[in-house]
């Protein structure tokens, strides 16, 4: 069975950081693309950061130079570092793994709120 599984979420004041985990179980995550995304209440989901197979990265202006996604294949983990945060960035967090006509999976998502 497959399940992507993030973690690292809390609460930080504003300028604080944190870093996400999402870890695969079932399949081998260094095959799939993988995006970072966050939905807040009341607001469609949006992606926040994609990293492929390749190691090539992408970011959403709102978070660049802010945000960093990576991958350890040895770990069948994707990161997200978050540094600088604001309170515009709370939300919850997912992690989606897909690769064409291996699989589409989602996280359960992991809550990051900051606030004073």
């Amino acid at each position: 069975q497959v399940q992507l599984v993030e973690s690292g979420g809390g609460l930080v004041q504003p300028g604080g950081s944190l870093r996400l985990s999402c870890a695969a179980f079932g399949i081998i995550f260094s095959i799939y693309d993988v995006g970072w995304y966050r939905q807040a209440p009341g607001k469609q989901r949006e992606l926040v950061a994609s990293i492929t197979t390749g190691g090539s990265t992408k970011y959403a202006d709102s978070v660049k130079g802010r945000f960093t996604i990576s991958r350890d294949n040895a770990k069948n983990t994707v990161f997200l570092q978050m540094n600088s945060l604001k309170p515009e960035d709370t939300a919850v967090y997912y992690c989606n793994g897909n690769r064409i006509l291996f699989g589409d999976y989602w996280g359960q998502g992991t809550q990051v709120t900051v606030s004073s």
